[in-house]
C-alpha cells in the first residue's frame, strides 16, 4: 500500500489534473466564446445577426470535432444548412466522461468530468450529432484516403457560396492530418511518404506544417480562400505549445507567414530532398521558381470577412490547475506554458524546483 502522506498527494495531483482538463473540455471551452440570444449570435466581441445569413454551413477538423460540433448545433440548431467534420477514427463521441488516475495501482481519481453515456453493459451510446452534419472517420497522424475524401467534401460545400452566406471552421488538435488534399500532381500516397519521413526525422511541428502548407490546396489560409466572399468564424482548440494559430492544423484559416523556400529548407535540413516522393520535389521547386501560387499572407482579401478564435489552450488549462491547487491551500505558481523536452529530462528540472 502507499502511506497517508502520497495517498493525499495522489488526491490533490488528481484534483489539479481534473480541474486543468475541465477547463479545456470540448463543448465547454466554446460555450465560453459562443452564446446565442434569439437572433444574435455573439463570438467573443463580435455579433452575428443570424437573420442576415441565407445558409450556415459547418466544417473542420480535429480529434475534438465531434463535442465541438455538437456543442455549436445545440447554438444553431436547425439554423445550419449542411456540414462536414473530420475526426480521428474511434472519435465521434459528442460527450465523453474521462478521469485522472496516478499510479500504476492508481490511487483513486477523485474527479469524474460529466457526461459519458454508457448503456446498461457499459458501453458507450452515441447521441446524434445533428441530422445536416456529417462526421467523417479518417487516419491520424498518417493522413489516409478517407481523410482526402472528407476534405473534398468540404471544398465540395464551400464551393460557390455568397456574401450572405455564414461559415463556422472548427478546428482541433490532429487537424493538419485530418485534412489532407494534396496540390495538383501529388498523391496521398506521396503525402502519406513524406509525413513518415517528417515524424521519423525529428522535425518539429512547426517544420512540419511549413511543408505540409506547401503540398496543400487546403492549409496555410487556403480555406479561406475557398470560403470568400462568405463570412467566416474558426473556432480553435490548440494542442500546440504557444498556440500560433497558423500552425495549429497547419492554419487553414489565417494567413501563412511561411513560404515555399521555408518548405525546401526544412527538407534540406533533415536531407529528404533526394528520398520525398518525386511529385512533391517537383511542387515545391515549381514554387521556388514562381510557377505555382503561393499561400496568402497577411493583409490578403481572403481574410477580409474572417474571425479566428482561440477557444481554449494548455495556458488555460495550466491556470485552472493553478486555482484548484489554491483552493485547496496550496502555494501554487505557474512556471510556464512552454515547457517542452523529453519527459525524464524535464522531470527532473521540475523535481529540482
Amino acid at each position: 500500500g502507499i502511506s497517508p502522506r502520497e495517498s493525499e498527494a495522489r488526491w490533490i495531483a488528481t484534483e489539479v489534473m481534473a480541474a486543468a482538463l475541465a477547463a479545456v473540455d470540448p463543448a465547454q471551452a466554446l460555450h465560453r466564446h459562443v452564446r446565442r440570444e434569439g437572433d444574435r449570435l455573439q463570438v467573443d466581441d463580435r455579433v452575428y445577426d443570424l437573420n442576415r445569413y441565407r445558409r450556415i454551413y459547418v466544417v473542420g477538423a480535429g480529434k475534438a470535432g465531434a463535442p465541438m460540433a455538437a456543442a455549436l448545433a445545440g447554438l444553431l440548431g436547425d439554423r445550419i444548412t449542411a456540414g462536414v467534420v473530420n475526426v480521428k477514427r474511434g472519435h465521434t463521441a459528442t460527450e465523453r466522461t474521462w478521469q485522472v488516475r496516478l499510479g500504476a495501482g492508481g490511487g483513486e481519481a477523485r474527479e469524474t468530468i460529466p457526461s459519458l453515456r454508457l448503456g446498461e453493459k457499459g458501453e458507450e451510446r452515441q447521441p446524434l450529432l445533428h441530422p445536416r452534419i456529417a462526421l467523417v472517420e479518417a487516419g491520424h497522424p498518417v493522413p489516409d484516403e478517407a481523410g482526402r475524401r472528407g476534405a473534398e467534401r468540404i471544398r465540395d460545400l464551400l464551393t460557390g457560396l455568397r456574401p450572405d452566406d455564414l461559415v463556422f471552421c472548427l478546428l482541433s488538435g490532429g487537424g493538419s492530418a485530418l485534412l489532407p488534399l494534396p496540390a495538383d500532381g501529388i498523391t496521398l500516397a506521396d503525402k502519406q511518404a513524406l509525413t513518415g519521413a517528417l515524424l521519423r526525422s525529428g522535425a518539429t511541428i512547426n517544420e512540419m506544417n511549413a511543408v505540409r502548407k506547401h503540398c496543400s490546396q487546403i492549409k496555410g489560409g487556403q480555406l479561406a480562400r475557398w470560403v470568400e466572399p462568405a463570412t467566416l468564424v474558426c473556432l480553435i482548440l490548440s494542442d500546440v505549445v504557444g498556440s500560433p494559430l497558423d500552425v495549429i492544423a497547419s492554419g487553414p484559416t489565417v494567413p501563412d507567414p511561411s513560404t515555399f523556400a521555408d518548405a525546401w529548407a526544412v527538407l534540406e535540413r533533415y536531407h529528404l530532398t533526394e528520398s520525398a516522393p518525386p511529385a512533391i520535389i517537383a511542387h515545391l521547386q515549381k514554387g521556388l521558381a514562381g510557377a505555382a501560387r503561393e499561400t496568402p499572407k497577411p493583409g490578403d482579401p481572403a481574410f477580409a470577412r474572417v474571425q479566428n478564435v482561440l477557444i481554449g489552450d494548455n495556458g488555460q488549462a495550466a491556470l485552472a490547475g493553478v486555482a484548484r491547487a489554491r483552493a485547496l491551500g496550496w502555494q501554487a505558481e505557474l512556471v510556464t506554458t512552454w515547457l517542452e523536452g523529453e519527459a525524464r529530462e524535464v522531470g527532473r528540472v521540475a523535481a529540482a524546483l
